[in-house]
C-alpha cells in the first residue's frame, strides 16, 4: 500500500524528487504510522497539485482573468505637430485656421502639385519598375541630390567620394544617420540648436544616442544668440556630433548671416567637430537652392567631413511620396563604398528600401536641364509668395498700431515665423479665434493667405495688446459671416461679437 501514491503519481516527473523524498518508507516507524503518515502528505500534495492545474485551467479559458500581453502599454506622448492638426481638424468652426502645417499652400489654402511635378509624371508613367531598374534609378537620385547641395563640379562628386543612399524624406535619412553614429560611435552624443524640431529628439532618442542642447534663438532680439552659440561650440568636447540647419530654420526662421557660418566652420575645425545638416527646406529661405546651400559650401571650403540629410517634401511639394536622401563625405572612394555598405545594411534592416515612384519622379527632375530650370522658378515663386506674406502680416500688424515690434517677421526667413507669442496667447487664439499654431508660437506662413492675413493680424494683436480695454477686433468682412455665426466664432461672448464692425 505504502507504494501506491509513487505509482499513482509516477507521470509527474517534475514533483518526482520531491515525492520519493516524502514517501520513501522508513523502517523506523511502525507500519501503520508510516501508512498514515504518507496518506497525510499524499492529501495534502493532491490538494496543492489540485490547485495549480484549477488555477492553469482558469487561466488559459476564461478571458476576463487572463492578464494581456500588452497591459502595461501608455499611451505616447502626442507629437506638438500632429497634436494642432487634431486640434484643428476637431473644431467645428468653418472658419478655422491651421497655421501649423509645414508645407507649401496656394492662396486658396490648399496643397499644391507643381507643374514640373506633373511634367516629370508623365515621363515615367510608362516606366516598368522593375527589381532591375530599382537600383539604377536610386543610384541616380543619390547621384543629383549630392550635385545639388554640394555643387555639380565638386572634386568631391567627380571623384565619388561620398557615400549616399534614398530614404524616407529628411526624418529616413536623419534615422539611418543617428544609428549609424550608434553604431560606430556608441558614446558618443548629439548637440541640437534649442530650439530644434520637435522630431530631432525623438530620432536620435530612439537610437540611444543622448541629446544636448546649444545656444542658437535669442527671446528678447528674435534673432540669432551667436555669441552663446559660439562659446557653446568651443565648450562642447573636442570631436562632437552637431545638428545644424543650413537655411530657413525650423522652427524659428534664424539663420546665420554668411560671416557667421565662417566663424562657425572655422571653430568647428578647431574642436575637430562633425557637423550634420539637415536640409529640409532648400529653395524656401532666398528663393534660390545655391544660395540656400551657401552654409554647407562654406565648410566644404574648409575641408570638413559632412553628413547632409535631405528632404523633397516641400520644396517638390511630395509631402506624400517621402522622398530623401543622405549622404556623408569620405576620404576617399574606398572609404565611400565602406560606408555606403553599412548605411544599406541599416536601412535594409529597418524598410528595406523606399518605394520607387517617388524616387523616380526627383530623379527625373532633378537629371533633365529643361524640367530642373522650371522647377528652378517654381521654387522661386513660392519662396516669394512666402516673403510677400510676411511683408503683409507686418504692415497688418503696424497699422492697427500694434505696441510691439514686428520686424522680426520679416528679419527671418523660409516656412516658419517664430511670432514671440506665449503659450497663453497661442491657447487664446484657438479657443477664441480658431487660429492653431503649436505651442512656441511658430506660424507657417504657408499657410497665411490674402483671403485670412487680416483676420489673423488682427487676432493676433487682440491677444498682445498691452491694454486689455482698448482691443478692438476689427472688420472680419472677408469672411462674409452673419452675426450668429460670428457669435460662434468668437466664442460665447456675444458683447463682443454685436461689438465688431461686420462687412455683410
Amino acid at each position: 500500500m505504502e507504494d501506491e501514491p509513487h505509482r499513482c503519481f509516477s507521470f509527474l516527473p517534475t514533483f518526482l524528487p520531491l515525492h520519493i523524498l516524502i514517501y520513501t518508507p522508513n523502517p523506523v516507524l511502525p507500519e501503520h504510522n508510516r501508512t498514515k503518515s504518507a496518506a497525510v502528505f499524499f492529501h495534502i500534495l493532491t490538494m496543492i497539485i489540485s490547485r495549480f492545474l484549477r488555477r492553469g485551467i482558469s487561466t488559459s479559458t476564461s478571458p476576463t482573468r487572463r492578464r494581456s500581453w500588452w497591459d502595461h502599454v501608455t499611451p505616447a506622448l502626442k507629437d506638438l505637430i500632429n497634436a494642432v492638426t487634431d486640434a484643428f481638424l476637431a473644431d467645428p468652426c468653418p472658419y478655422k485656421i491651421n497655421l501649423g502645417v509645414g508645407a507649401y499652400r496656394d492662396d486658396e489654402g490648399k496643397p499644391v502639385v507643381l507643374q514640373w511635378v506633373r511634367e516629370a509624371e508623365g515621363k515615367i508613367g510608362a516606366t516598368n519598375f522593375l527589381e532591375s531598374t530599382s537600383t539604377a534609378i536610386s543610384s541616380k537620385l543619390v547621384e543629383e541630390s549630392a550635385k545639388l547641395i554640394y555643387r555639380e563640379d565638386l572634386d568631391v562628386i567627380k571623384e565619388r567620394r561620398f557615400a549616399g543612399i534614398p530614404a524616407l524624406s529628411g526624418t529616413g535619412a536623419c534615422r539611418i544617420f543617428a544609428e549609424f553614429q550608434k553604431r560606430f560611435y556608441p558614446d558618443s552624443t548629439i548637440y541640437f540648436p534649442d530650439p530644434t524640431w520637435s522630431n530631432h529628439r525623438n530620432i536620435w532618442g530612439d537610437a540611444h544616442v543622448p541629446g544636448r542642447t546649444f545656444h542658437y534663438y535669442h527671446p528678447d532680439s528674435k534673432g540669432l544668440n551667436f555669441v552663446a552659440l559660439m562659446d557653446d561650440v568651443k565648450n562642447a568636447p573636442d570631436g562632437s556630433f552637431f545638428l545644424l540647419h543650413p537655411c530657413a530654420h525650423n522652427p524659428t526662421g534664424v539663420d546665420p548671416t554668411d560671416e557667421q557660418w565662417r566663424e562657425i566652420s572655422s571653430l568647428f575645425k578647431v574642436k575637430n567637430h562633425f557637423p550634420f545638416f539637415d536640409v529640409a527646406y532648400q529653395g524656401f529661405a532666398s528663393g534660390d537652392v545655391e544660395r540656400d546651400a551657401q552654409a554647407i559650401r562654406i565648410f566644404l571650403e574648409d575641408g570638413h567631413s559632412i553628413g547632409c540629410a535631405q528632404s523633397f517634401a516641400k520644396n517638390l511639394g511630395l509631402y506624400g511620396h517621402r522622398v530623401g536622401c543622405l549622404s556623408i563625405l569620405c576620404n576617399d572612394k574606398i572609404q565611400a563604398v565602406a560606408i555606403k555598405s553599412q548605411l544599406k545594411q541599416i536601412s535594409n534592416a529597418m524598410y528595406s528600401s523606399p518605394t520607387i515612384h517617388g524616387i523616380s519622379l526627383v530623379s527625373k527632375i532633378l537629371s533633365n536641364p529643361d524640367i530642373k530650370a522650371l522647377w528652378l522658378k517654381e521654387v522661386k515663386v513660392m519662396a516669394t509668395s512666402i516673403q510677400r506674406m510676411r511683408a503683409t502680416l507686418r504692415e497688418a500688424l503696424e497699422r492697427l498700431r500694434s505696441p510691439l515690434n514686428w520686424q522680426h517677421i520679416t528679419n527671418q526667413a523660409g516656412m516658419f515665423c517664430f511670432s514671440g507669442l506665449t503659450r497663453a496667447e497661442v491657447d487664446q487664439l484657438a479657443k477664441e479665434f480658431h487660429i492653431y499654431m503649436t505651442h512656441d508660437g511658430r506660424i507657417s506662413m504657408a499657410s497665411v493667405t490674402t483671403k485670412n492675413v487680416d483676420y489673423v493680424a488682427r487676432a493676433i494683436h487682440e491677444v498682445t495688446a498691452s491694454n486689455r480695454d482698448t482691443k478692438i477686433l476689427h472688420n472680419i468682412g472677408a469672411y462674409k459671416v452673419n452675426t450668429d455665426i460670428c457669435s460662434t466664432f468668437l466664442g460665447t461672448n456675444k458683447t463682443r461679437a454685436r461689438g465688431m464692425n461686420l462687412a455683410l
